[in-house]
């Protein structure tokens, strides 16, 4: 008995691994990578370059939080920006059409490193970074570790400090070893895709999230085995990563502005945006009364805003009137 039920464990699992696999054929062939591919340290990343090369102020850099890709910041608010400013969009190390090597190299300090490497390769001396959400742990970190490349920043919904609680059963899951690995090859995309709708819905709470917004984000990219594993990790070691860079945010310098919705239940403001306007001298908040974690999708004139305003400020006129006063 014991053994015809084993059996029957491995036929069922050797069933979802290859759904599991038909699957990944069929995702990656509906999304296919729009932009090139750099080789850093540790990776390729997938960058997206649109705008006109020579746009107002210094380039926009745009980073995505967890469990999504660079669509996630093109679609509200990287399109409108390439108007006038060139935008720069990166799918995060591990994430979308980008790669690493190990999947531990999971931390925003580890990841900015391998973004500032390629903005280097694109030529970009200092840039605005626009970050949400997990990403919001990044900007700091490219802040604190590779000062010289950053103009500003302008974070939105951020992840910035330790929080009480831990992640996701799915994701604390997924770092466990080789029971992880088994569940993001067998269980991962099929439950993902059934519940995929729901749970991105949730996240837009108390706004609604646009229709069709996980087909035109390319969101079931996050289902592959791989992407489900980094993603985990990542989400994993942030509450260290956090825990161990804030005590350096003082030594942020450039203009920073913070824009979070009151009512945002999965980073919550006053854990996160209040305590790190405190401690940052040049840092600006902005509140959104009513609106949730999606910031770019709820307001994107106001960050649009933000943006052109910091960019404002640091023209050469801007700063020749304020050099007189």
């Amino acid at each position: 008995m014991i053994s015809l039920l084993l059996i029957g464990v491995v036929v069922v699992l050797a069933g979802l691994a290859l759904i599991t696999q038909v699957g990944v054929i069929v995702i990656q062939r509906m999304y296919r990578p729009p932009g090139q591919m750099i080789d850093v340290a540790g990776g390729r990343l997938h960058v997206v370059d649109i705008g006109p090369k020579d746009g107002r102020g210094p380039p926009l850099v745009l980073v995505h939080g967890a469990s999504s890709n660079l669509e996630a910041m093109r679609q509200p608010l990287g399109d409108l920006l390439s108007k006038r400013h060139r935008v720069i969009l990166i799918d995060r190390p591990g994430h979308g059409w980008s790669t690493r090597e190990r999947l531990t190299d999971s931390t925003p300090a580890i990841q900015a490193a391998m973004i500032d490497e390629a903005l280097g390769k694109l030529g970009v001396a200092r840039a605005i970074f626009v970050v949400h959400s997990w990403a919001g742990a990044l900007g700091p970190a490219m802040a604190l570790d590779h000062p010289s490349r950053v103009a500003g920043l302008v974070m939105l919904a951020p992840v910035t400090h330790p929080w009480r609680g831990g992640v996701a059963w799915h994701h604390e899951l997924g770092v466990k070893p080789l029971i992880g690995e088994l569940f993001a090859r067998t269980l991962a995309l099929p439950i993902g895709l059934a519940i995929m709708d729901a749970g991105a819905g949730s996240v837009f709470l108390p706004q609604t999230m646009p229709p069709h917004y996980a087909r035109d984000t390319a969101t079931a990219l996050l289902l592959r085995p791989s992407e489900f594993l980094t993603n985990a990790h990542d989400l994993s070691a942030l509450k260290a990563a956090v825990a161990a860079q804030v005590s350096r945010y003082g030594e942020i310098k450039v203009p920073t502005v913070v824009i979070s919705g009151d009512t945002d239940k999965t980073v919550y403001i006053d854990v996160h945006s209040r305590p790190f306007v405190a401690a940052v001298p040049n840092a600006k908040l902005v509140v959104l009364p009513g609106v949730g974690h999606m910031t770019q999708n709820a307001a994107p004139e106001i960050v649009i805003d933000a943006i052109d305003a910091m960019v404002d400020a640091m023209s050469p006129a801007s700063q020749a009137v304020a050099r007189e006063r």
